[in-house]
């Protein structure tokens, strides 16, 4: 699988500010989020925390904030904002003729 796009769908499914989740891919659910500079991440949508729903979490800037403990993440390579530690992996995104397209 690796190399492949699948389409998530338009641009304008995800609200700027918000996420959306993915089923089940390569055993990890993945939260696809839309920044309000119009720039769209993917992570697996668990905290290396206490594995709280990064979907349901903050965007701010290029950041989403765990809405459990409030640990921060950075959307551009999934590593966590300090003074806490950790890192979630993240997959490539892109878009094409209004269209977002995860890579597997």
């Amino acid at each position: 699988m690796i190399g492949e796009w699948l389409d998530i769908g338009p641009v304008d499914q995800i609200a700027p500010g918000n996420a959306r989740t993915l089923p089940v891919v390569g055993g990890e659910e993945i939260a696809v989020f839309h920044t309000l500079d119009s720039r769209f991440y993917a992570l697996v949508n668990k905290c290396p925390h206490k594995h709280g729903p990064l979907s349901q979490g903050i965007v701010h800037g290029s950041t989403v904030t765990c809405p459990l403990h409030s640990w921060k993440i950075q959307l551009e390579d999934g590593q966590v904002v300090p003074p806490d530690v950790g890192c979630v992996k993240k997959f490539p995104v892109k878009v094409e003729n209004g269209e977002v397209f995860l890579g597997l």
